[in-house]
């Protein structure tokens, strides 16, 4: 009788015996967004463009027929518009201020952290209690002896004025998050690039322009997708800080949910505001390429 011994794989084999290990280890990631993700955003399409079994326009007609919708679009646009360039300025400075090793950055970084714990409701209402005419603001400015009587900082027909209230509240609120997400990617980027840049003569603002800002595309990235999508979806602390004011896509989404008792119409502005995010992503990818990407077409 003769035993057969069954040969030991060889170190080839083993390696591509593994080759689909990161497929099967993507497997939960990708269960997890087409059951959380995909299958409720087709459920919405459907309850935007389908009327009994038949594809239709017509909830899409009503939202663009609805009094406050060119309100609400223009009001988020500008929202983004005011909040994304300032946050990303304030955030990328003080991204290369904590990357700069000054004495006490942990501290600094703890209270700049502390807003991330507030959620955009209370966030909102703590800035609606300041501008208020009893608020914080109006008492400092009075007993400064800069103004008489309590100024109306949340006049409704002043659009500027909600418009910086609303930005003051979000920038205030997530800018430590798009602050830790440079702040990594300047912790990622080897310090001998700057290094040689300043060898050679060139100044902060050079080194940033040409060194710091190119390889730190992806970090940005990252950032600007998360921040632009956050920012269509801005809805509870404009509720808490003009009230029923002035209104924002989100805002008008409920509204048909809840008041209107229309599910239809608020899936149609749940749409709406998906085909911006989506666009908004694809822009800034596009722009954003990283050397790597631009080679690939």
């Amino acid at each position: 009788m003769t035993v057969t011994v069954a040969e030991r794989p060889t170190l080839a084999q083993r390696v591509r015996r593994w080759e689909g290990l990161p497929y099967w280890l993507v497997l939960p990631t990708l269960a997890f967004l087409a059951l959380f993700f995909a299958w409720p955003m087709v459920q919405a399409f459907e309850l935007a463009f389908r009327e009994n079994g038949h594809w239709t326009l017509d909830y899409v007609r009503t939202m663009r027929n609805d009094l406050r919708f060119e309100e609400a679009l223009s009001f988020t646009l500008l929202l983004i518009v005011v909040i994304v360039p300032v946050q990303f300025l304030l955030a990328l400075g003080t991204a290369l201020l904590l990357n700069a090793k000054l004495r006490l950055r942990g501290m600094f970084l703890y209270f700049f952290l502390i807003p991330l714990a507030i959620s955009d409701l209370a966030a909102g209402i703590v800035w609606s209690a300041i501008f208020t005419e009893t608020g914080y603001l109006n008492t400092v400015l009075q007993r400064l002896g800069v103004i008489d009587v309590p100024y109306i900082w949340l006049n409704p027909l002043e659009k500027q004025q909600l418009v910086l209230a609303i930005a003051s509240a979000e920038i205030w609120r997530s800018t430590a998050l798009i602050t830790i997400i440079l702040f990594a990617g300047l912790q990622s980027i080897p310090r001998d690039y700057g290094e040689a840049a300043e060898v050679f003569g060139a100044g902060f603002l050079q080194r940033v322009r040409y060194v710091t800002l190119p390889m730190l595309k992806p970090s940005l990235q990252v950032a600007l997708l998360l921040r632009l999508i956050l920012a269509f979806e801005v809805f509870a602390t404009v509720i808490a800080i003009t009230g029923a004011s002035t209104t924002v896509l989100a805002a008008e989404a409920w509204r048909w949910q809840e008041q209107n008792q229309n599910a239809n119409v608020a899936a149609a502005y749940a749409a709406l505001i998906l085909v911006l995010s989506l666009v908004s992503a694809a822009l800034v990818l596009r722009v954003l390429r990283t050397p790597k990407e631009q080679m690939i077409r």
